[in-house]
């Protein structure tokens, strides 16, 4: 039951960054590795715009039907993760990355 209700949560997530990023809703044709740092850069750009903007109409948008937990109370599947936290771990690991991505694309422009 706790793995279907966070399988739920998490595709309730995918299709938040699906309705904002168009470049998640289609198949892509970039490798994993890529495809894996654009859902990061996306999560990150959609929390960054709910930190720092003062009303996100995404937030108050309707879920599409195709959106919402299958089977399950979506209140219930709501109320099941109270918060997430960042950790020191993450945070120097996003770093890390978005320090070795513009070194990357800085030595392309050389």
């Amino acid at each position: 039951m706790k793995h279907s209700r966070a399988r739920n949560v998490i595709e309730r997530c995918f299709g938040l960054l699906k309705r904002r990023w168009a470049i998640l809703r289609s198949p892509s044709h970039y490798p994993i590795k890529i495809q894996g740092r654009m859902i990061t850069a996306c999560s990150l750009l959609h929390n960054f715009i709910g930190m720092y903007m003062a009303a996100d109409p995404e937030e108050n948008a309707r879920l599409a039907f195709d959106e919402l937990p299958i089977g399950e109370d979506l209140s219930e599947v709501l109320a099941y993760i109270e918060t997430v936290e960042s950790s020191q771990i993450w945070t120097q690991w996003r770093d890390d990355l978005a320090r070795e991505i513009y070194d990357e694309w800085r030595g392309r422009r050389a």
